[in-house]
């Protein structure tokens, strides 16, 4: 009977032809979309590296410090001693402009013996592995023992050790930047401080020195849980009132997320509402051609129930031959599907386009049954000396 199918269709293949190519186009668009749910899924999944809830963003804005280091460690420090006063702050850290789901991004090259990787530079202090909850991998975070060093200490992440070290062990391994020697201390999970649906980039953190204070414009407050907005309003204007700054700005690390999130979200739904009109037309079209072919061909299934076919095999038959013209549509649009893993065209994981591809031959063949039933059904209704009648 498949074989019967086969041969049938393949006959019949001009005529066929812009159904064919009607549904080619509609798997090569499904699977688009496949590629883009399935990849983006898998980066939902993966482990965020740090704990985001409760943790609030300051951003300083101009403060009226000196340009002495000195007077700026004193603010900083006073500012600090202020926050911690308040009985909702669990912890606090200074840090650069490149905090998580932030607008800034700071890298710079990190060189390992012949190997580079370009990293996020997350310049930090003690207490910021606390803030944040990071998890430590491997080695331990920055303390005051790495005062004084003859080599400044750095902590990367897991995507930086492996593109720098492999399997090897980090912790011990000096890396340079510019002409800078840095000892790795430590390794942490790695962040996905961009976006629930980016994947997590090389990252390295450098401990804030005296030198540097001056330039820590964000301020992370981790605070306790159901903390209502009346404390954010007092904390602005504490703030306000401990640095005489101006543009000063408090955000929840939540609400950033967010944000960023939508960055990839809502281009997903006009893709995905595109796709649907296309779907929807590739349904019809099915639908309508089935029809079509019933009514043309009324003689015939006609006079195959006069000899004895029963309604089953009637309907067995248009949906057999709908799925039949499918395969040859997906037999075609998999071999385009299958080139995108082998020449790394966007440079996504493998798996990412094959389960794509599985799921959208899955969704076209629940398509096109889906269509065909009812058109089959009707054909299984007509009764033969009717149908012989008319002919």
């Amino acid at each position: 009977m498949l074989k019967h199918l086969f041969k049938l269709i393949w006959n019949k293949k001009k005529e066929n032809f812009l159904l064919i190519s009607e549904i080619l186009i509609s798997f090569m668009v499904i699977f688009a979309v496949f590629t883009l749910l399935v990849y983006n899924y898998q980066n939902y999944k993966l482990p965020a590296g740090f704990d985001e809830e409760d943790v609030w963003a300051v951003e300083l804005g101009e403060m009226n410090v000196s340009k002495h280091k000195d007077s700026a460690g004193v603010v900083h420090e006073n500012l600090r001693n202020v926050i911690k006063g308040l009985p909702q702050v669990r912890s606090i850290s200074f840090a650069n402009g490149n905090v998580p789901f932030a607008n800034n991004i700071i890298t710079m090259g990190l060189n390992y013996k012949k190997k580079e990787v370009s990293a996020d530079i997350y310049s930090v202090e003690d207490s910021y592995k606390d803030v944040l909850r990071l998890t430590l991998v491997e080695g331990r975070w920055f303390s005051p023992e790495d005062n004084g060093l003859s080599k400044s200490t750095i902590i990367i992440n897991e995507e930086t050790k492996q593109r720098l070290f492999g399997s090897e062990k980090a912790i011990g391994k000096v890396i340079t930047q510019f002409d800078d020697h840095m000892k790795v201390i430590g390794v942490v999970q790695n962040l996905k401080d961009k976006s629930d649906f980016k994947t997590a980039t090389a990252g390295a953190f450098q401990r804030i020195d005296t030198g540097g204070i001056r330039d820590m414009s964000r301020m992370l407050i981790r605070i306790a849980a159901g903390t209502d907005a009346a404390f954010e309003g007092k904390m602005y204007k504490l703030i306000a009132s401990t640095i005489k700054s101006t543009n000063l700005e408090i955000k929840h690390l939540v609400d950033m997320k967010a944000e960023k999130n939508k960055e990839t979200i809502i281009p997903l739904i006009i893709f995905f509402i595109v796709a649907g009109f296309l779907i929807i037309n590739v349904a019809l079209g099915i639908f309508g051609v089935l029809w079509y072919n019933i009514n043309k061909r009324r003689s015939e299934i006609g006079l195959r129930r006069a000899i004895g076919a029963t309604s089953g095999s009637v309907s067995g038959q248009l949906v057999g031959e709908a799925l039949v013209i499918a395969t040859f549509s997906l037999i075609i649009g998999s071999f385009f599907a299958i080139q995108f893993p082998l020449l790394k065209v966007f440079d996504l994981p493998a798996s990412v386009y094959l389960q794509a591809q599985f799921f959208a031959i899955v969704f076209i063949y629940l398509l096109v049954i889906i269509c065909a039933l009812y058109p089959g059904k009707q054909a299984a209704s007509i009764y033969p000396a009717v149908a012989l009648h008319e002919e």
